[in-house]
Formats: structure tokens, sequence, C-alpha cells
């Protein structure tokens, strides 16, 4: 099993990789497999069923619309945020969900898209999509897990305990920390040049480094945006967007609330990071990196490196992004990416795990200190919960991508003034997390039944 640069970044819609493009992915491969079996033009109607995880936050994450878009053929990397509205105002104003765009299918909300608490058996990210025709007669029905980062796996493959069915040979495969230390000092290689090596074994050197440079301005883009937008933040709980006032505080065009304290390269961190993070919980388009849930770290760590570090250049950010990959696969491979399955430790603790190695990579880090730092960064998260209020992807999860940003930055700092020598190696420390994922409470994974997600509500 092959795990590329780019399924680890997916250019998708907020604000949940987990909920929004997982299940839009989910029912896109459902619809089209409809096709090809031929049994598309036979259908009279749909359910579709969202367990666990979904079940119990998809409305808020918006797991209902997005599979509804991905039914009719919608992708979460090209649709346009600023259509989903009309497209959903009228498959319920229509009553119908066009198939691909093309057949039309009777859909009673209430009646055909079911929210259940129950776990299917593989994955608490679960859905069943079930398709009848005359007479009611089932016509096909397929589960679907959506496992962290956008990934999507079928009953088949999580029952393998596969991420997919991609064998490509690479020629420096890895899955541990150690393997790919044990690659670097063989091959005299960094661990971006490694994973480098490995994507040729899908496209051409130039077109990789194009794509990359295409996820970096997507990231650019989604900044700008947030820098400007203000409001309220759609969900119900009226959170204001606060990015874009303290962009005008940073820059000098509106007297700072607090004058007396210095503004610091850090202020401008937590800004990059509050900025993606407020795009993704109003459905804008983000990167996910390794979730959406957590897109404002590398984003932020970005910035951090392109506008404050000397020498920054684009080479530097494809660096960046392929070393931040390759310690995202260590983590997919070993534990997971999904608040659902180990809470926010597998969200914003990796993506501050990967900015970290990121970081300590293009500012001139050896490959000891490049996983020296992508451990710290992942040690200073562990038992980390996933405890969205109201389901929402907005508290505690905006400021916690600021808060995970900082920290990568730091971790980075740390391990480029040691010589790579340390006491918890980063493959013990994805142990750790793992199993402390396994012992936390289901509660405190992504429910909204533990944590600030109901203590706040309380108060």
């Amino acid at each position: 099993m092959a795990i590329s640069v780019f399924d680890i970044f997916k250019i998708g819609i907020g604000p949940s990789s987990s909920h929004t493009v997982g299940p839009m992915r989910a029912a896109m491969t459902f619809v089209n497999n409809l096709e090809q079996r031929g049994f598309i033009d036979e259908v009279q109607r749909l359910r579709i069923e969202l367990f666990g995880s979904l079940g119990a936050t998809g409305k808020g994450h918006g797991t209902d619309k997005a599979v509804l878009l991905g039914l009719e053929g919608e992708a979460p990397d090209l649709i346009d945020p600023a259509i989903i509205p009309q497209r959903l105002a009228t498959i319920r104003e229509s009553g119908a969900v066009r198939l691909l765009q093309r057949y039309p299918v009777p859909f009673n909300e209430k009646a055909d898209l079911l929210f259940q608490r129950k776990v299917l058996p593989y994955h608490s990210n679960g859905m069943r999509f079930s398709v009848f025709g005359a007479n009611g007669a089932e016509l096909l029905q397929s589960d679907y897990y959506s496992v962290g980062g956008g990934f999507v796996v079928t009953d088949a493959a999580a029952a393998a305990d596969r991420l997919s069915n991609d064998d490509t040979c690479l020629p420096y495969p890895f899955k541990t920390g150690a393997a790919i230390l044990k690659l670097c000092a063989t091959h005299n290689k960094s661990i971006s040049d490694l994973m480098l090596s490995n994507e040729k074994a899908w496209l051409g050197e130039e077109e990789i480094r194009q794509k990359l440079l295409n996820i970096w301005q997507v990231m650019q883009a989604c900044v700008e945006r947030g820098l400007h937008e203000e409001g309220v933040m759609p969900g119900g709980m009226k959170v204001r967007r606060r990015a874009a006032n303290l962009y005008r505080q940073l820059s000098g065009e509106i007297p700072r609330q607090t004058p007396s304290m210095p503004v610091g390269t850090m202020e401008w961190v937590n800004l990059f990071a509050l900025a993606v993070s407020e795009e993704n919980a109003s459905g804008g388009r983000v990167v996910t990196a390794p979730t959406n849930g957590a897109a404002g770290i590398i984003p932020a760590v970005l910035h951090y490196y392109w506008r404050f570090c000397d020498g920054a250049n684009e080479e530097g950010v494809i660096r960046f992004l392929l070393t931040a990959a390759a310690i995202a696969i260590l983590y997919k491979e070993n534990a997971s990416l999904s608040g659902a399955e180990v809470g926010c430790q597998g969200e914003v603790g990796v993506a501050c795990s990967m900015a970290a190695g990121a970081l300590a990579e293009v500012l001139g880090g050896t490959p000891e200190q490049v996983e020296n730092a992508a451990e710290i960064g992942m040690e200073h998260n562990l038992g980390l919960t996933c405890d969205p209020v109201g389901g929402l992807v907005q508290v505690p999860c905006i400021e916690r991508n600021a808060m995970g940003s900082v920290k990568a930055i730091n971790a980075a700092r740390i391990a480029l003034r040691g010589d790579g020598k340390h006491f918890v190696s980063l493959d013990k420390v994805i142990k750790t997390m793992r199993e402390t994922g396994a012992d936390m409470k289901t509660k405190y994974k992504e429910t909204s039944r533990g944590g600030l997600a109901v203590n706040l509500i309380e108060c």
C-alpha cells in the first residue's frame, strides 16, 4: 500500500475532512459505481444512513450537504463553494436529487437521510448508501468509511485494514520514523528527497512540483480570503470571525486593542491560522492538511517560513510539503488522522508534528533534527480530546489551530538547537498516541457528548 503526498494534501471544502470531504467523495464514488453497473436509470428511491460520529455531529459538520452534492457528481476539490447554497436549495425545493446531474430521483430529506448513533463494524465514521427500483426492490447497497483526512475506504477495504488498493512499488518505502532515518543515512538524502523520489513513481518531477505549488497557492488564497471576510460563521452559535479585525490591527489600519503590547511574529502566525480556520468553518475552500479541523496549522507555519525566514523560496515550500507528508504517512500507517478515532491529537497533534518537522527541514535541519521536531510536536499534544461545541468546527477548534501553529514553530526551534539525539523517538510517540486514542472515552472523540461540547452548553 503506497500513500502519496497528494493523498495527504487534498483540496476540498470545509468544515471537516472526515465529515465533509470524505462523505462527498464516498457519495460520488457510490453513484459512479451505480452508473458503471448499469443500475442508475432504474433508481426510484435512495436512502443514506450516517453512523457513529457522522450521525452524532454530521449536521454541524455539513455531512448532509456534502452527501447530497456528491450524489449529484460534485467533487470536493472542484466544486465552487459559492454555488453550494443554491444547489442545496434546489434539491430541497424540488424534492429530488439529480444523480450525476442527469438522473432525477425523488428525495425526502427527513425520510431518506438518516442520522444513526450506532456504529458500523470498522470505524466510527460509517455511511450506508442504498438505492431501490420498481416495487421497492433493492438494487444496490454499499458501506463506506471516512477514516480521516478525506480518506475513504469501502467495507471490504476496511475489513482488510487497507487504506487504498494502490500497491505502487516505491524506490524508498517506509512505514516508521526509524526506517526513514536509515534510508536517509544509507542514501545520503534528506527526508524531502526521499519523498520526491517516491512521488516520481506516479508523476514526473515537474508535474509534482507544479501540483505542490498549486497546493501552496490554494493555502495562500485561503489565508487572503480569511483576512478580509467578516461576520458570523454558520451553524447557529453566532461565533464571529476575528481574523479580519486582527489583520487591520496588525497592519496598522485601525488602532490595536492593546497598544501597550508589542506586535511580534507570533501575532501574525496566530492570524494566519485563524484566517484559514474561519474559512474552513464557513465552508470555504481549504487544503486538508492532514484534516480540515487542523487545516490552519500547515498554512500558518508555511506563511511564517515564507514571510519571516531568510532565504525562503518556492523550493523550500516544495521541500516543506514533501517532508510534512512523509510525517503524516507515519501517523496514517501506524495510528490515525481521525478525530473520531483518536481525538484531536490525531488532527491538531498530527498537523503540529508535520509542521514542526517540515519547518526544521527547510531551516537546514538534519533528518535526526527533523524527526526530533516532529516528535516534540506530538509529544505535547498527547491526549488532546475532540469536543466540538455544537458539533461545529469552531469552538475550540479555531483557536486550537493557532496554538498548534505556535507550538510547531517552537518545536522546530528546540530541535534545531540540539543535535538530533533525544530520549523519546517519533515512533514511540506515535505508538503512544494510538494507544491513548484507544483508551480515550468515546465521548471525547468528536461526538459532542463530552468536554467543552457539554460543559459550555450546560453553563
